[in-house]
C-alpha cells in the first residue's frame, strides 16, 4: 500500500508544488487547509477566503483529496496570548515561530496523524536529514528564501515525522515546476508580513489589544525630550519611520557629533519609566551589540550546543549568518559573543544557531548585556 502524507496546503505556489512532488513520488497525498485566524477575518485585510480557494483549485488540478482544518482556538492560545504579552513586556515577538512550533508541527502533525498519515509535508524552504541515529534540520539550497529561522523549535518527534520537498529548489524552479503543471498560483505574490494582521496598518491593529500610553521619546545621550510616543510596544530597536522627531536636530554626544541631519532610531525601551530612548544616525554606537542573552531554549537534538566553540547566528530572519560562540548556558539561560557587533539585537526576537548548513536551534532574545551595563 501507498505511505500517506498530509501537506498542508496554504493557497501559495511553494505548498502546491511539494504536494504535487509528493504525488509523483508515489506517496497518496492529502491535503489540509489550516485555517488560524478568525477575528475580523473579512476581504479586504485577510486572504483567507482566497487562499482557501486557490488550495482547493490546486488540489482540483493535481488530483488529491483536501479538507479545511479550523485552529483558530489553539492559534488565540498558543500563538497570539504569547504575541500580546510579548508586547506588554516591550519586547518584539516574532508570530511565525510560535505558529510553526505550536500549531503547523503540533497541532496540524497531531490532525494529521488521526487521519492515518505516515509524514507530514509543507512547502517550507528547509530540509531534514536521518543523521547519527537522529534528524537533523537543514538550511535549504535557496539561501535567499531558507526558513529555518523560522522552524528553529522543532523537536526530534516533529523531524522525524516531516517532509520538506522543496529543500533543493530554488524558487524560480518552484515556478517553473508550478507553471509547466498548469497551477494557476504559479505566479501568484508570495504572503508576507504577519498572518492575521494582513494588510491593515499594524500600529492600527495592535491599539484594539494594548490601550495607548503615552510616554517621552528622549535622546539617549543627553537626555532631551524629543517629542512623546503613544506607548513602548508600537516600536521596535532598530525603527527609524514613525517616531515623528524628524525635525529635532542633533547635538553633541557623548559617542561623538552627531549629524544634524541624520536620523533618529530607536536604541532602547525603559518600561519601568515608559521612557523611549533614540539616538541620531544608524551606525551610532547604541545600536550595536556584541553580546546578548537568551532564554526559551529549544535545540533541535535536545542538546545545548557546547560552549566556546565557533558556530554562526543571526537575530532576525533577513540577517547573514554571523560569527559567534556560546559563553555560557545556565539552566535555560545562553549567553551568546559574537565576532563583530550585531545591529539591533532586539528582545522578543530569536537568536538561531547554526553549525554550518545544520540549524542547532535558538532562544528569544531576552537582553543586551552591554548597554544594560554602559547605562
Amino acid at each position: 500500500m501507498k505511505r500517506t502524507v498530509v501537506v498542508g496546503l496554504s493557497g501559495g505556489v511553494d505548498s502546491a508544488v511539494a504536494a504535487l512532488l509528493l504525488k509523483r513520488q508515489g506517496w497518496r497525498v492529502v491535503g489540509v487547509f489550516m485555517k488560524n485566524w478568525e477575528d475580523d477575518d473579512d476581504d479586504e485585510h485577510c486572504s483567507s477566503r482566497e487562499d482557501l480557494v486557490d488550495a482547493m483549485s490546486v488540489a482540483d488540478r493535481i488530483g488529491i483529496d483536501i479538507e479545511a482544518v479550523n485552529f483558530a482556538h489553539e492559534y488565540k492560545e498558543r500563538v497570539f496570548a504569547r504575541f500580546l504579552a510579548e508586547y506588554r513586556a516591550g519586547g518584539t515577538p516574532n508570530p511565525d515561530v510560535f505558529c510553526n512550533s505550536e500549531i503547523k508541527f503540533k497541532s496540524f502533525l497531531d490532525h494529521a496523524l488521526r487521519m492515518g498519515a505516515d509524514k507530514i509535508a509543507t512547502g517550507h524552504y528547509a530540509g531534514v536529514r536521518e543523521f547519527d541515529g537522529g534528524f537533523q534540520l537543514l538550511k535549504a539550497e535557496d539561501g535567499t528564501k531558507d526558513q529555518t529561522y523560522f522552524l528553529h523549535r522543532l523537536n526530534q518527534d516533529q523531524l522525524s515525522k516531516t517532509l520538506f520537498p522543496l529543500a533543493g529548489l530554488y524558487k524560480r524552479e518552484v515556478r517553473a515546476i508550478a507553471e509547466a503543471e498548469g497551477l494557476h498560483v504559479a505566479l501568484k505574490k508570495d504572503s508576507t508580513g504577519i498572518c492575521f494582521i494582513g494588510e491593515r496598518p499594524f500600529k492600527e491593529f495592535l491599539m484594539r489589544y494594548l490601550p495607548p500610553k503615552k510616554g517621552e521619546i528622549r535622546s539617549l545621550d543627553d537626555g532631551r525630550v524629543l517629542g512623546e510616543h503613544d506607548g513602548l510596544a508600537f516600536h521596535t530597536l532598530g525603527q527609524r519611520k514613525g517616531l515623528l522627531i524628524g525635525g529635532v536636530k542633533g547635538g553633541k554626544t557623548k559617542h561623538g557629533s552627531a549629524n544634524d541631519h541624520e536620523a533618529w532610531f530607536v536604541a532602547e525601551k525603559d518600561i519601568e519609566r515608559n521612557i523611549l530612548y533614540v539616538v541620531q544616525g544608524r551606525e551610532h554606537r547604541a545600536l550595536f551589540s556584541e553580546r546578548l542573552v537568551a532564554g526559551e531554549l529549544s535545540w533541535v537534538s535536545g542538546k545545548t550546543p557546547a560552549t566556546h566553540r565557533v558556530f554562526s547566528a543571526k537575530t532576525r530572519y533577513r540577517q547573514a549568518d554571523a560569527p559567534c560562540e556560546v559563553e555560557s548556558v545556565e539552566g535555560d539561560r545562553i549567553d551568546v559573543r559574537f565576532a563583530s557587533p550585531q545591529w539591533a539585537v532586539t528582545p522578543g526576537q530569536s537568536v538561531v544557531v547554526y553549525e554550518g548548513r545544520v540549524c542547532l536551534g535558538g532562544g528569544i532574545i531576552r537582553g543586551r548585556p552591554e548597554v544594560a551595563d554602559d547605562r
